[in-house]
């Protein structure tokens, strides 16, 4: 993964996630999914201009399987944007890279 994006697991969900005092970007993915590869380079560019505003990881959904059945996760790639522990957006499939800017506008974040 770049250096800029997270590894979330059902064992630092709570801490990482929920816990958090930004907004988090959460990219369920699978090492086998096509589109979740082609999704990749622009998880990676959103980490690299919100870093220190917003925490911005990926949780491969083979290897940690608690989390996004508990959310309901049942296409990937799914994003999900959390504020305050709260899910507050979903893009499911492969998302435009202004699309997730604007979510991250709404909760009054930009990029550097």
């Amino acid at each position: 993964m770049a250096a800029n994006v997270l590894d979330f697991t059902d064992a630092n969900w709570q801490s990482e996630v929920l816990d958090s005092e930004v907004p988090v970007v959460v990219d369920f993915w699978a090492p086998w999914c096509a589109p979740c590869r082609t999704l990749a380079p622009t998880i990676e560019k959103l980490a690299g201009e919100f870093v220190g505003k917003v925490k911005i990881g990926k949780m491969n959904t083979d290897e940690n399987q608690e989390t996004p059945g508990g959310l309901r996760i049942s296409a990937i790639p799914t994003v999900l944007i959390f504020q305050g522990g709260k899910e507050v957006d979903r893009l499911v499939g492969v998302t435009a890279e202004s699309k997730f800017k604007a979510s991250l506008e709404k909760l009054g974040v930009s990029a550097s």
